[in-house]
């Protein structure tokens, strides 16, 4: 089984942001409202948040804590992704569509 594809995450404990230099070639808008989501996602409800593709390129939101971390709000964290997968849905398509054909070579079905 393949490895899936971490595009961006964001670390509640470490105080980190992390992007994966294989998609710098991402506008740079793209890539900033990435960080803000990822941030803003750990500021709220704490833990581990990553942006991963799966083996047939679908983007993935998942979300992690410490066993010992008593702040972390399961609750406003399912909420939390519910929300930015309502509100962004055009960018979280967009980054599917970019990842399946440049990176698994797939091509555009366009009509």
């Amino acid at each position: 089984m393949a490895e899936n594809a971490v595009l961006c995450g964001a670390n509640a404990y470490e105080k980190k942001y992390y992007f994966n230099e294989k998609f710098n070639k991402l506008p740079d808008s793209i890539k900033d409202e990435l960080h803000i989501i990822c941030v803003l996602f750990t500021e709220e409800a704490g833990g581990i948040i990553t942006f991963e593709y799966d083996e047939e390129g679908n983007l993935n939101l998942k979300t992690d804590a410490d066993e010992e971390d008593i702040l972390y709000d399961e609750i406003t964290s399912g909420l939390l992704i519910k929300e930015i997968l309502r509100k962004k849905q055009d960018l979280l398509e967009g980054l599917e569509l970019y990842y399946k054909t440049v990176f698994l070579g797939q091509k555009l079905d366009i009509e």
